[in-house]
Parts: C-alpha cells; structure tokens; sequence
C-alpha cells in the first residue's frame, strides 16, 4: 500500500472513530486530534481589558493542554469525581480548554459568564456548591508546573452517563438556574461533523460570543470537531470584527441580532464582505429584513475572472440552556427568501415539538400557546431545584420552554415571544415580538424594546423604547402616529420613549425587566 493512501485510510478511521459512541466533554479534543490534529482550531485576537493573549493553537495542542490541566487537577487531590467547579476565568479559548480539563479529571464544570456581577458568579458557586472556584488558567499552569505534570492524565476519567456540565441561564426572570446537561446533550451529535474534510464549506468561522454561554460554545466545540478555524475575539466590538473578516477573508460569521445591528451600525454597507458564505444568528429573534440585508453583503461562490457571485446563505437556529443548543434550525439559501421571519424552522434530528393551552391540550392550527419540546439535548434538570425542574419538565421527557408560538400548517411554528413577557391588555394579549418587528421596519428605528406598563383602566398598555440611527429627525408623535396606521389599536403602543441603549443580559438578549423599570423611571 502506497504511503499517500495509507494516510487515507488512517484518516478516514480516525473520522469513523470520531463517529463512535462514548464520546464525552473530555474526550472531545482528543478525538478531534487524532482527525485533525496539525490544523488551527483557533486564532485568538488580544483582550488586553481581561488579559487575554493573543495566541494561535492546532487541535493536537488545544488536546494536549486540557490533558495536562486535567492531571494538575487529579494530582491535585482537590478534585473528585462529579464534584462542581465553576470557571470564572475571563472569555476565551482558555475557557473552554479549561471547562474539557474538568470534565476529563472527572468533575462538573460550570462555566460563568465574565460578564456577570460578582455576586452573580457568587451565587452560582453556592447554588453548584462548587468545591474549586477557577478565576484564570494561569493558576492551572501553575497547578501543573507546581506537581510537576507534563505529560497529563492520558485518560478520561468523565462518564457518558453521567452530566457533564452546569451551565447557568442569564437570569433576565430571577436568579440565574445550573441546567444540568449531559454528555450526550452536548456533544453527542457532533460526531458526524467529523466526517467532513476540513474547510469544505467554511474556511474560517468569525466569533465573538461568550463562551459560557451555550451558543458561544456549542460554536467553538462544533468548529474544533468538524475541523474549521476560528478566529476568536473575547470581546465583540464590531469594527474589529468587520476588520478581521475584510481582511482575513472568513467565510462565515456567528452572532445574535444585536450584534448584526452594531455591525450595521459600524458601517458593513462600507466593508467587502463578500468572501462570507454563511452567516448564522442565535439566541433571540432575527428580524427578517436585517437577514436580507446581510445575505446581500455576502456572495455564494467565488469563480475565476468573475470574482464573488450571488448572495450569502442565511441560518438561524432556535434553542436554549435547557436544550444544550440548537432544537430546531431553518436556512435560506441564496436568492431564496423562505427561512426568514418568525418561524422556528424544522425541528432537529431526535426532537418533537408540541403546542398546548394552559390546561395542557393541544392547540388547533392557527392557535396561540406554549411551545412543549422533547429531544436528546434536554437538560436533566435544575441542580439542586427539584421544584424549578419539575415546573418546566413533565415524566416523559417534555420540556415547557416558557416560548409562544403560533401552530401554523404542515408542522410549521411561529414565534410570539415568552409567555412571562406577554402584555395583557384590556383582555387582549399582545406579543412583543411581534410589535417589535413592526416598529423596526421603520427608516429610522435601529431595534426597539416593547414591554407592558400599568395602566388604571387596562390593567397594562404596551409602552416601546426605540434607539434611533444617528441622523434621526422623527418624533415620539410621528412614531406613534406611523404605528397607529400598521398595527391593531390594542397593540400599537401608547407611550413611546426614544433612548440611547436598550439593558440588555451578558448574553445579548433584552432585559424586559430591567426596561420595565426604567420606563416606569420615565412615565
């Protein structure tokens, strides 16, 4: 057998090995390395605010540092099997090295958002009654150098049946819940990716999302698996970002719609953007035409002498803590407008969906109610919150996600917005997605924020905070007048309230509650 296809068939059992069962957090890297070990997992820009470096690692070196950090650990004698620890270390690559490191040595990681108030992070490491606190991977290092370890554990000593991590919600509702997730929920699925050769669809993938957060690194762990290169920025700040994909040529780029919106606002119309194939949104609502735009910015292929051509692909996918990620996902390729607005898209492989009324009975088509769902990536439950995982999850398996949505045909499922957030009005509900999506299809509305105030006669009204773009001339009275003409007279709002910035989580989301009380501040 000729040498060229002795490394085929070596690498083609690599990928199937990738495939196998048993695949676990802390395994994860050491079988990416075996499929793609010499390629770059991740370029990393510079944070100097957290401390962050810049740092270029393959996949063999990424697998080698949680290896060692994981037998700093054990050696340790701090650490046993299945006890929590919270990763509280600034944002970025480190951080999920070091979440794999703990769950190779056999514990429970519990990422933090950096993002979070330290009382905050301080009730999450009472609620996991976490045994070992990591506030930088510079104390692993040192753990490492002060044992002695270099050559690391060697083995995993995690367990598919066992949860793999804690990772918290952004508490815009309460206090922030550990959703307890298994292995397989987290990277179970993600064997398949490695079938594919590196770089055949996305030659470069732009992030900057936490990587507490489950979106932020289920993009990381999916890249690393499927052997795409990341360039990675601890912090979004949009113009580095439209820097790094102009002059890097990234082929695709992941974000929430906020960070669509300050990428906008950054000047993209300005920026060649057209070596982006894939762009991909997450975490909230994206509003359609915003979508447009930007499948307009990318191309779909690049052909000699022509240069870039088309438009961009669009994906959007739709899921939360409590599903380990992505629950359903829809897609509009080039020149195809379906796959935007507020549909779900089709559920994943493994999930079901239901919608029910407040008695639990299904809906009829065209009916409002809560969105019920069932799959592999549903978490186990709330740590230590026996109460918590029972209000939201049934004895078989269905979770009550809190979304509304609107039971449309041929299994299709539109999104209305969080059952806590719908305005009640007069004996009328009013979603406030839906009103958001309205008012932001106005010239000089850059997003809007609709939540209920109290009212003597209605109970609540809807009241909407709008940020404008800079050379906006249009009044609250104008606003409202152009909302009176395109929405129904109990949800146009009655109060509108121009401001500078709308509160948002650590995460990106709006904070509904927050808004509420600084409106009230304002009536």
């Amino acid at each position: 057998m000729t040498r060229p296809l002795v490394r085929i068939v070596r690498r083609e059992a690599a990928r199937l090995g990738m495939l196998r069962a048993g695949l676990t957090l802390g395994s994860l890297l050491e079988r990416a390395a075996a499929v793609h070990g010499s390629s770059v997992m991740v370029d990393q820009a510079a944070e100097p605010r957290t401390g962050v470096p810049a740092r270029i690692l393959t996949v063999a070196a990424a697998a080698e540092l949680v290896d060692v950090w994981a037998g700093a650990l054990v050696a340790d004698g701090k650490l046993g099997v299945g006890d929590r620890v919270v990763v509280a270390t600034p944002n970025s690559v480190e951080m999920l090295l070091a979440t794999l490191a703990v769950s190779r040595a056999g514990g429970i990681p519990a990422p933090v958002n950096d993002a979070m108030r330290d009382d905050e992070i301080a009730h999450v490491v009472r609620d996991a009654d976490a045994s070992v606190v990591i506030r930088g991977v510079d104390e692993l290092d040192a753990l490492a150098l002060r044992l002695g370890v270099n050559s690391g554990l060697g083995e995993d000593r995690g367990a598919t049946e066992r949860v793999a991590a804690l990772f918290y919600t952004s508490g815009t509702t309460g206090s922030p819940k550990g959703a307890a997730l298994t292995h397989r929920a987290l990277v179970g699925e993600l064997g398949r990716l490695a079938a594919l050769p590196a770089g055949l669809l996305i030659s470069e993938l732009a992030l900057a999302l936490p990587v507490a957060h489950i979106y932020g690194f289920a993009a990381l762990v999916a890249a690393s698996v499927g052997g795409i290169p990341v360039r990675f920025r601890p912090r979004f700040r949009p113009t580095e970002v439209l820097d790094d994909i102009e002059s890097r040529r990234s082929s695709a780029f992941a974000g929430v719609p906020t960070m669509y919106r300050m990428l906008e606002e950054a000047g993209a119309d300005d920026r060649d953007l057209r070596s982006v194939r894939l762009w991909i949104s997450g975490a909230d609502v994206m509003p359609p035409e915003l979508a447009r735009r930007f499948k307009r910015r990318g191309a779909a292929l690049s052909l000699p002498g022509l240069g870039a051509v088309g438009e961009a692909t669009f994906a959007e996918g739709y899921g939360m803590v409590e599903t380990g990620g992505g629950a359903a996902a829809k897609v509009s390729p080039p020149f195809v407008p379906l796959g935007l607005g507020d549909q779900l898209g089709i559920p994943l492989p493994g999930y079901s969906f239901r919608v029910v009324d407040e008695h639990g009975d299904e809906v009829r088509l065209g009916a409002v109610g809560q969105l019920l769902l069932r799959g592999p990536g549903v978490l186990e439950g709330y740590w230590g919150d026996a109460d918590a995982t029972n209000a939201v999850l049934d004895d078989e398996g269905w979770l009550s996600t809190g979304d509304l949505v609107r039971r449309g045909p041929m299994g299709t499922f539109s999104f209305q917005g969080r059952e806590k957030a719908v305005i009640k009005s007069g004996g009328f509900s009013v979603y406030p997605p839906e009103v958001e999506r309205v008012i932001e299809q106005h010239p000089e509305v850059v997003e809007a924020g609709v939540v209920g105030l109290p009212d003597d006669k209605f109970g609540e009204v809807p009241a909407v905070a709008v940020r404008l773009v800079d050379s906006a001339t249009v009044t609250s009275a104008q606003l409202l007048a152009w909302m009176g003409t395109r929405l129904s007279d109990y949800k146009t709002p009655r109060r509108v309230f121009i401001v500078d910035d709308l509160p948002r989580t650590g995460t990106n989301k709006l904070q509904r509650s927050e808004l509420v009380e600084r409106l009230r501040d304002r009536d």
